[in-house]
């Protein structure tokens, strides 16, 4: 019999999450320089100077349905009213002083498949699947892995700096190097640190190696030469095992633009602000949406 069950309020850091949900590209929030206020929902700019009377700040709940590792189990999120939302377009990407949400997927040394499933209504996390079977990893991920909201790899863009690469059609992927396992559906405040430019099986699906913010070594870490400084080997261990994992089943070992190296920062935050503006066409519907759901 299928359960359903509501696990908790989402933490990030030491605290229960609150989050605003603004639909909109980063260079926007940027540019308004304003208060977010909200009525229904809907966003709406006020001056500085102005109070805000009708701002939204949901807690988020993340409510099981299923049992794990069959193939109707769902991880829903929902705001304090209760009411479903969408991890990938509701949650916010940014959080100011270059620090960003990202959303858990598939928990530190597990090996299930877990995924937004960008077709399906409020786009909740479920376990992949390949001709109808539940798909796993032929071993553990050695790190918390997921995306991050409100962005999108568009399959229409060529990137010109990853041998013309076209976007995978999925949210921007997260490895957190952080020594603690999480939970699926956990919200975590992290700091990009670097990307990987993977390309599986000609499409560009980028890595952005992060750390969550209360990490013990996370003040230690804040640009690509601080991950091999404390996290020795990581790096390449990261490349390794994503280049690799396709192998027993048969498959070509993935391949890494960018002179198979990871970029710094800076970039990383490139590919992010790109990445939300593709998002923020997806929404508004200038670029085609296929079969991806935009609730």
């Amino acid at each position: 019999m299928a359960a359903t069950r509501v696990i908790a309020a989402v933490a990030a850091g030491n605290s229960s999450h609150t989050a605003l949900l603004f639909r909109g590209p980063l260079h926007l929030r940027r540019s308004l320089g304003v208060n977010l206020c909200f009525k229904n929902t809907r966003f709406v700019p006020k001056q500085r100077l102005f109070s805000c009377s009708a701002l939204y700040k949901p807690e988020v709940h993340i409510k099981e349905e299923g049992q794990p590792e069959t193939l109707d189990y769902r991880v829903f999120f929902l705001d304090n009213s209760g009411k479903k939302i969408s991890p990938w377009h509701d949650i916010p990407l940014q959080l100011g002083d270059g620090t960003f949400n990202f959303i858990v997927e598939i928990p530190k040394e597990t090996s299930a498949k877990m995924e937004v499933a960008t077709d399906e209504s409020y786009t909740p996390i479920k376990q992949d699947t390949k001709k109808g079977k539940l798909r796993y990893y032929p071993y553990n991920i050695h790190w918390n892995y997921g995306l991050l909201p409100q962005t999108w790899e568009d399959p229409s863009f060529a990137n010109s700096e990853v041998e013309g690469a076209f976007g995978d059609n999925d949210p921007v992927d997260v490895i957190e190097i952080g020594e603690s396992p999480r939970k699926i559906g956990q919200i975590l405040k992290v700091k990009p640190l670097a990307a990987l430019a993977m390309i599986d099986e000609g499409e560009l699906d980028w890595k952005i190696v992060a750390i969550s913010l209360d990490d013990p070594r996370a003040s230690l870490v804040n640009d690509v030469d601080d991950v091999e400084k404390h996290f020795p080997g990581t790096l390449t261990a990261i490349r390794d095992w994503f280049r690799d994992y396709k192998i027993p089943d048969g498959k070509p070992a993935n391949k890494f633009g960018l002179g198979n190296k990871a970029a710094n920062k800076d970039y990383a935050l490139k590919v992010i602000t790109e990445a939300n503006e593709s998002w923020a066409r997806l929404v508004k519907r200038s670029a085609p949406a296929g079969e991806l759901s935009l609730v």
